[in-house]
């Protein structure tokens, strides 16, 4: 298992202060606790019966915190086999029967999935150029009234069918809390 430095808190819901270890990889960083404490509670802290995709799920962190929060379904998708592996480790300890782990790209997922999703968390490795690629991809995913959480270096260019709800910065991490407006499309 991974340094003692590769762990991250569950911070709160069933199973708050567990802690999900996650190996040394380049381009894995967590959500730092700031920010995943702002994004639940512009969420309202309780998930329950929501559908979640966390595209690019890494250490884990907002996925087991959106399953310890109540959410009914949680898919999380990691391309790296070792990160994976850490993420199927985690689940099982947690016993997290709500997750459906996967070992996919996101923009191949994204173009081959047709399930719709509450809320979608979006935190791509800063050095890629993978955000632009997803969003677009991203709105026949979208329930109605589905929240999207995007993590950047800086804040996104977006198309004016996105509505910005709620804004912050933590350190390098800009994140922001979005809508599609433009169902009908």
């Amino acid at each position: 298992m991974p340094a003692a430095a590769n762990r991250v808190r569950i911070i709160g819901g069933i199973w708050r202060s567990r802690i999900v270890r996650f190996p040394a990889r380049e381009d894995l960083r967590p959500t730092p606790d700031r920010v995943r404490e702002t994004l639940f509670n512009w969420l309202g802290q309780d998930l329950t019966g929501k559908a979640c995709l966390d595209l690019f799920a890494g250490s884990g962190a907002l996925g087991f915190e959106a399953a310890s929060r109540g959410a009914a379904r949680v898919v999380m998708l990691e391309r790296d086999a070792v990160a994976f592996r850490a993420l199927q480790e985690n689940a099982r300890l947690l016993a997290a029967d709500t997750l459906d782990l996967r070992r996919a790209d996101a923009l191949e997922f994204l173009r081959a999935d047709g399930g719709r999703y509450d809320v979608v968390f979006i935190d791509p490795p800063f050095r890629s150029d993978l955000l632009p690629q997803v969003l677009p991809l991203l709105p026949p995913h979208l329930a109605p009234g589905a929240l999207v959480h995007v993590e950047s270096p800086r804040p996104p260019d977006l198309p004016a069918q996105w509505e910005v709800l709620r804004s912050g910065r933590a350190g390098a991490v800009n994140h922001q809390l979005l809508k599609w407006t433009d169902h009908e499309t």
